[in-house]
């Protein structure tokens, strides 16, 4: 299909023609990035007036309930959304369940909704490499509300926070030695943090959770000086509370939308992903060039058994990609 066709079949909200529209900026062959670039440009006009959030947690917080039960919600509220979610793959055999849609059937019976789930691969931060752009296709396609779902909270789950206006971290209601194993640097980048599962016999350890992780909060210098960030409790399951964080997410998009920080911080991110963008391609570039491609196992094979060091090994790749480069 003609690349302004397609734009102007996802401007116009049509489903089948945004799922191939991803699919297309996922992919890795050289004409296809060519083609996703053009459609990209054609669109970003389109793009930026809704709110990205990216939702993080800890394994069993129950990230897809939650997510359902606001997505839910926020509908309700009249805004259309779309949840980019990132399945884990496997590192011994590249594949990915990509089970989020049968995790959230209500929400993706609902014509309101849009929810691709997508691999994570080799991308490192709980993210997939082309996250970014499915955000700007899915905005472009008139979803108000953009949901990007990390794989989990680990010691990288953390450049959600480099894509969104707000980073939400779903906590479970635990406190004392569980406190100390949720991850300093993930807390201190959430703009907002939710006790899930404050409910039935949990309900009184979500409000001791809640004191805990406040106290433990104001230990921390706040990121913008104008915002606190606040600690609220919900039961996704029983949609108790959700309301507040959709309260809560609006209370956020005013106070720092009206200082410029949410502006200022979309800058930021684009000009990091610039910078993102350069350094894959190079490390493409690299992988493909002959000459590497012809010392590479060699190199790899020595460097394993200890008969060069790691460091000369890359320098010897990196002399003769740059003496390649050089030469044409």
């Amino acid at each position: 299909m003609p690349i302004a066709d397609l734009a102007e079949r996802i401007r116009g909200g049509d489903r089948r023609a945004l799922a191939q529209a991803i699919t297309l900026v996922e992919s890795t062959r050289p004409d296809h990035r060519e083609q996703a670039e053009a459609l990209l440009a054609a669109l970003l006009p389109h793009t930026g007036r809704g709110v990205r959030i990216g939702i993080s947690g800890v394994p069993g917080v129950g990230k897809s309930t939650f997510i359902e039960a606001f997505g839910l919600h926020v509908i309700g509220q009249g805004h259309k959304v779309a949840v980019l979610a990132i399945d884990p793959t496997s590192q011994r055999t590249g594949g990915s369940i990509l089970g989020d849609k049968t995790r959230m059937e209500l929400l993706s019976r609902d014509i309101s909704a849009f929810i691709r789930p997508s691999p994570a691969g080799t991308t490192l931060g709980g993210v997939a490499r082309r996250t970014r752009e499915a955000m700007l296709l899915v905005e472009a396609a008139g979803f108000e509300v953009v949901i990007v779902e990390t794989v989990g909270v680990g010691q990288s789950e953390t450049a959600v926070a480099d894509m969104v206006d707000l980073f939400l971290l779903l906590l479970p209601p635990a406190g004392g030695d569980e406190l100390q194993g949720i991850k300093k640097g993930i807390v201190e980048l959430a703009d907002m943090i939710v006790v899930n599962k404050a409910d039935g016999d949990l309900a009184n350890a979500a409000r001791h959770a809640v004191a805990e992780y406040r106290h433990a909060l104001s230990l921390l210098r706040p990121a913008n000086a104008n915002w606190r960030v606040p600690i609220l409790s919900c039961s996704a399951l029983n949609n108790l509370g959700i309301d507040k964080v959709w309260d809560g997410i609006g209370d956020y998009r005013r106070i720092l939308g009206d200082d410029g920080s949410i502006g200022r911080r979309r800058a930021e991110q684009a000009q990091a992903w610039m910078w993102n963008e350069i350094r894959e391609s190079l490390i493409t570039a690299f992988q493909a060039d002959p000459a590497v491609r012809a010392e590479l196992s060699g190199l790899e094979r020595a460097a394993a058994d200890s008969s060069v060091t790691p460091g000369a090994a890359a320098r010897r790749l990196l002399d003769l990609f740059r003496h390649r480069k050089d030469a044409e």
